[in-house]
């Protein structure tokens, strides 16, 4: 398939890639911006930005990922347009550097859709003097549009599983010419790296990834801590459930307390189960399952209601067997609070999710046999001793029980995690010489044509 037709087809289906929009924008909270002139690269005012650095981070994960990226860029005197695809990204981007929002330094932007006249217009208004694509974001029509106004566009962080590969190869040259475009791509690890090399790009280097260069916000840490100190239960943690997860790791809860009943114990006097839904349109839908299954809950939301942390979110907890996280941006306070993570979206085939975050703050990780999308991650770790691997939510949750009765253990694989994500730093900081020596040779050729 040619671009051509690959824009041929994307107009065909346009009225039901619309219509996914619209329901994904209904199930959730925020405004999507479905159909507003940014999706289509019209603009009501002239851009506040003068040669901005352009950063796209599709989604919350992604947006996690580059905010130190952003961070870097910010600190050395650029101005920066952050795109995003979803609503969820874009909130996480608010939350991070609303201060230079408010500055000016920072403007937020829905990433149009990939016509080609849209991403043209895009390009034109803007006017980037570089882009950045974070992790796997490659859209022909938006790469084709940077090359015909001479922004030279780099894809880092970037991870491409063999399935990626299939798929790309299966689009035939419009997918090839896309990663033949860029002018830098930097790879998580040398499989990606050679993966992305089949698949087109050119002098694909390995930098790392930038989940490493995450540093959790001490004062959500601390919280955290305090908190988990308070409590008179140990914590397991169930984080960044996906669609059918959520079902599955409450009936498991039930049976372990069922299980322990019948061996003369309560584990609801034991053990603070913490379930966080990945996306915020199912916090609703897991506090009905919850209730259907007969369990004691307390929404994050109900503590911060509270006071918080303190003594009345304490007995708010104390009455609840399981504590449903139904706050956004909070991760750091989730892991920080626990003695244990199940980090899922690995317990059905969705490829995982980060591990990284946890191993950073020094939670012992357990992670389910789905893990392409982290799997070099998952693999080192598990090497490392920070991480374990079940086969299913039972597995998962008997094995967090028996590390809660091994101190020494858990200590030990808290440490590894920490020590294992320090040796990885500095993803970032070689993406940033490597985009300031880009955008260096950029202004040469212009100064150096007639």
């Amino acid at each position: 398939m040619n671009r051509f037709f690959y824009t041929a087809l994307i107009r065909i289906l346009t009225p039901g890639l619309l219509g996914w929009m619209a329901l994904r924008a209904r199930r959730s909270e925020g405004e999507w911006g479905v159909c507003s002139g940014a999706r289509f690269g019209h603009y009501a005012s002239p851009s506040p930005l003068k040669r901005p650095v352009w950063v796209h981070a599709v989604s919350l994960g992604e947006m996690r990922a580059a905010q130190p990226l952003v961070q870097a860029l910010l600190d050395q005197g650029e101005s920066v347009l952050l795109t995003h695809m979803t609503v969820t990204g874009r909130a996480e981007g608010v939350r991070a550097f609303e201060q230079d929002i408010a500055q000016g330094r920072l403007l937020q932007q829905w990433l149009p859709y990939d016509y080609p006249g849209a991403t043209r217009r895009f390009m034109e208004h803007y006017q980037p003097c570089a882009g950045v694509l974070i992790e796997r974001e490659v859209w022909p029509n938006l790469l084709a549009a940077a090359r015909e106004h001479r922004v030279p566009v780099m894809l880092a962080s970037a991870r491409f599983s063999d399935h990626a590969l299939r798929q790309s190869l299966r689009l035939g040259s419009v997918m090839r010419q896309a990663y033949a475009s860029f002018s830098a791509v930097y790879a998580q690890t040398l499989h990606d790296a050679q993966r992305l090399e089949q698949a087109g790009a050119a002098a694909v280097r390995v930098s790392g990834n930038f989940k490493f260069d995450v540093t959790p916000p001490s004062g959500k840490v601390k919280r955290g801590k305090a908190f988990a100190a308070d409590l008179p239960r140990k914590v397991i943690v169930i984080a960044s459930t996906r669609e059918g997860e959520d079902e599955l790791f409450i009936r498991s809860i039930g049976r372990q307390i069922k299980r322990a009943r019948a061996q003369g114990r309560n584990l609801s006097e034991k053990i603070l189960f913490c379930l966080i839904p990945r996306h915020p349109q199912r916090f609703d839908e897991a506090a009905e399952q919850l209730g259907k299954a007969g369990l004691q809950y307390v929404r994050r939301s109900q503590l911060i209601e509270a006071g918080d942390c303190g003594s009345t979110a304490l007995e708010l907890s104390s009455r609840a067997t399981v504590l449903l996280g139904d706050t956004l941006g909070e991760m750091p306070w989730y892991y920080a609070l626990s003695q244990v993570a199940i980090v899922a979206g690995s317990f059905q085939p969705l490829g995982g999710q980060n591990l990284i975050e946890a191993c950073a703050i020094g939670v012992p990780v357990l992670v389910g046999p789905h893990t392409r999308n982290f799997e070099q991650a998952v693999v080192d770790a598990m090497d490392e001793g920070a991480a374990l691997r079940a086969s299913d939510p039972d597995a998962a949750l008997q094995m967090a029980l028996q590390l809660l009765d091994e101190p020494q253990r858990l200590s030990r694989m808290g440490e590894a995690g920490e020590h294992w994500v320090k040796k990885h730093t500095g993803a970032v900081a070689r993406v940033v010489v490597g985009l300031n020596e880009l955008k260096a040779s950029v202004r040469t050729n212009a100064n150096q044509e007639p």
